[in-house]
């Protein structure tokens, strides 16, 4: 059922963050139709968004995550950093682990695909904006998939014992030797790690590992 904006109330301020032309045309062309919306502003990229953010003060912005310079989960860690107080609602194509769980964490109110139904886009954009959070089906399957699984499953076996060596001071040549791999190899799970983790290098890496619960302090990961 179509929800409809009762006499009084404010129309829902919007800023549309997408690097493409054409998908904030869309978006902006669909609110502008409907009843309660006001689009306030647009931006190509996670720095600009912060601009607008910040200048214009929507209450909701709808959050692309993969864009150039600055992407949408950095955009929202730096939003809520700076006490902005705009619900972010991610809107993306991306439904992977490595994308769905940092954009949680980083403090997205909500998480939809952008197949999701005009309508149901509409719901999610007023559910924000009260504060509610609306996650699409898929996304919410991943993360209970993630709350579901042991730690220790996010990362592979070998992975964790890379994880393991860099934690406790080795570089790559010495993990290498270590676990009688290349170095190239040990440069692959890094890499492998970082996407996993939503981590950004090897401190940040670290930091997320003992967040999980994949390392301890001083002694082996759990068992």
């Amino acid at each position: 059922m179509t929800e409809l904006m009762t006499d009084g109330d404010q129309p829902i301020r919007l800023l549309i963050v997408d690097d493409h032309p054409v998908v904030r045309d869309g978006l902006r062309g669909m609110f502008a139709t409907a009843a309660g919306f006001e689009v306030v502003g647009e931006a190509g990229d996670g720095a600009e968004a912060l601009v607008l953010a910040g200048a214009l003060r929507p209450d909701v912005v709808l959050m692309d995550l993969r864009m150039p310079r600055m992407d949408g989960v950095s955009a929202i860690r730096a939003m809520a950093e700076r006490g902005l107080p705009a619900k972010v609602l991610v809107l993306t194509t991306y439904d992977t682990d490595a994308d769905v769980l940092p954009a949680v964490r980083a403090g997205a109110t909500g998480y939809l695909l952008k197949d999701a139904a005009r309508e149901e886009l509409f719901h999610a954009v007023r559910s924000a904006a009260r504060g509610a959070s609306v996650i699409s089906p898929t996304v919410a399957a991943k993360l209970l998939g993630q709350v579901r699984a042991p730690a220790q499953e996010v990362l592979s076996a070998r992975e964790l014992e890379v994880l393991q060596l860099i934690a406790g001071g080795a570089g790559n040549r010495e993990a290498a030797a270590r676990l009688f791999i290349s170095e190239a190899t040990v440069k692959t799970h890094l890499l492998h790690i970082y996407a996993k983790l939503a981590a950004k290098d090897r401190a940040s890496a670290v930091a997320a590992g003992y967040e999980l619960g994949l390392l301890v302090p001083g002694g082996d990961r759990p068992s």
